[in-house]
């Protein structure tokens, strides 16, 4: 169990119960006084979101059947300051489902408005998807709405909730085959007043680059075309995946020039590194063009997977702009410690550098086995 599992813990769902009672003092909690018990028990081992699916399950039980009544004493707790953080999470995905049980439309278009409003003390991002799944063009209506919104949170929640690859959450096979779905989204939100509006817009971005490059660098063109004072920052995060996989249309809304490029493959310290070691390696790119040249150089590592084959990463090295004739010399030591996102094999592992996507010729290179 993590720290993260904790974010559900005893005494938020005794909160969640006290501003519930505050806002119906008739309804009867005891499924959910049973989820705080069980959660110094047998929940006390319980990840995160089985502690919010068990949450949601007592609410389904302990609240009304009927949307109006349960829609409307989740908004009466609004009332309450402390109905807030964390305990908001199983209660959009209780309003969801209770919605999504009704199949009418008019509940439906509640249910998004209380998710408008919960979102503003806790974001409703991962329960706004099974409504996409269920009506999503009703639901990319009121998304599109949401970015004229006067709070950021909400205006978030559009932008967030409909990325085709949010961290976390469940997929939404609708949005995976409908790569322009959320296009308007991205269009309005490019220049929002808020950055956490626009880091989330260009969070999107980057998702999209992984099911349309095409749709993509359309939005990107388009942001070009009407910058504003973040513009810059935006595309580049944005474009960050196609920038790594030297697409020459995002390296050049980028800024990046110069295709006469002569990249040496990369000289290394050792052909043989011990187990969880380090690379130390060097390179030249040179501008033999006419024109100066601004140059991405990256570097291309082949991790070795347990199945014996090569799994190619990216990793960003530096900017340079190289006047005609100009070398840029680069070295850099890359480490194999452990860490939590990687898992290492010995074997054979490969590096190459990439000078504005193209890309030098591959070394080898052995890692050892652990001792």
């Amino acid at each position: 169990m993590g720290a993260m599992d904790e974010l559900i813990n005893p005494s938020v769902v005794a909160q969640l119960r006290r501003s519930l009672t505050l806002a119906d003092p008739s309804v009867d909690l005891s499924s959910l006084q049973s989820v705080q018990d069980a959660l110094v028990g047998e929940l006390s081992q319980a990840r995160l979101r089985d502690r919010v699916d068990t949450v949601r399950e007592a609410l389904l039980n302990d609240l009304p059947s009927d949307f109006d009544a349960a829609n409307g004493l989740v908004r009466d707790a609004w009332g309450d300051p402390a109905f807030t953080g964390w305990m908001l999470w199983p209660v959009t995905e209780f309003v969801t489902a209770s919605a999504l049980a009704s199949g009418l439309e008019e509940d439906f278009d509640a249910a998004m408005e209380s998710l408008a409003l919960l979102t503003q003390r806790h974001t409703g991002e991962f329960a706004i998807r099974d409504m996409i799944q269920a009506r999503p063009e009703r639901a990319l209506e009121h998304a599109n709405s949401w970015m004229r919104h006067e709070n950021e949170h909400v205006r978030r929640l559009a932008s967030e909730g409909t990325r085709a690859y949010l961290p976390w959450a469940k997929r939404v096979p609708w949005l995976l085959e409908q790569p322009r779905a959320t296009v308007d989204i991205l269009l309005a939100g490019h220049q929002d007043q808020s950055e956490y509006v626009r880091r989330s817009v260009a969070n999107h971005l980057n998702d999209l680059s992984r099911l349309s490059p095409s749709v993509t660098i359309e939005v990107a063109e388009h942001w070009a075309q009407h910058p504003g004072e973040h513009t810059a920052w935006v595309l580049r995060h944005g474009l960050r995946t196609l920038n790594k996989q030297g697409d020459q249309a995002a390296l050049k809304l980028l800024g990046f020039s110069g295709d006469e490029l002569v990249i040496e493959a990369p000289q290394l310290s050792s052909h043989m590194i011990p187990w969880q070691g380090e690379i130390l390696f060097q390179a030249s790119v040179t501008n033999t063009g006419a024109e100066s040249a601004n140059v991405a150089i990256d570097y291309n590592i082949g991790f070795q997977r347990a199945n014996g084959s090569i799994s190619q990463k990216t990793f960003k090295l530096t900017t340079k702009t190289l006047a005609p004739g100009e070398a840029a010399h680069v070295e850099k030591k890359h480490s194999f410690r452990p860490i939590t996102t990687r898992r290492y094999y010995p074997g054979k592992h490969t590096i190459a550098i990439q000078a504005n996507g193209r890309v030098s010729d591959t070394v080898s290179f052995e890692m050892t086995a652990a001792n």
